[in-house]
């Protein structure tokens, strides 16, 4: 259950409504998740992140789906839950296919093992490694 309310477009203020048409617009939909929905009770906050998400998530030197599992690996360190829905979602609409995220699942779960093996091994870092 939600800790805020969910601010529904209907409910919303004109300054959140901007930010819901544009993400509609951006996204090229009518669905306003409710990410946003919580983020809009505090309007300056949700511009802000959405500002920054459009920014960050554009594709550049890295393309959109290639940035969206990058997303994914990373909210599943932080074990959140509805970024990695969220975000698989997104991965798949920019063309991930099936046997792309079973790789990047395996990749997941290899660097949490070899990871969790480094910080039990106290290893310090190779001077190569530090260039």
């Amino acid at each position: 259950m939600a800790t805020v309310a969910l601010i529904e477009y209907e409910d919303a203020s004109p300054e959140v409504r901007a930010v819901y048409d544009d993400i509609r617009e951006v996204r090229q939909t009518d669905f306003i998740n409710n990410f946003w929905k919580g983020l809009a009770n505090n309007p300056a906050q949700l511009r802000r992140t959405w500002e920054q998400i459009k920014a960050v998530m554009a594709p550049g030197a890295i393309d959109a789906m290639t940035k969206e599992m990058i997303y994914v690996a990373v909210s599943v360190a932080n074990a959140c839950e509805y970024c990695i829905h969220s975000h698989t979602a997104a991965a798949r609409a920019k063309g991930m296919t099936d046997e792309q995220y079973n790789e990047l699942l395996a990749i997941i779960g290899l660097a949490h093992q070899t990871n969790g093996l480094v910080s039990a091994l106290q290893l310090e870092v190779d001077d190569a490694f530090k260039a």
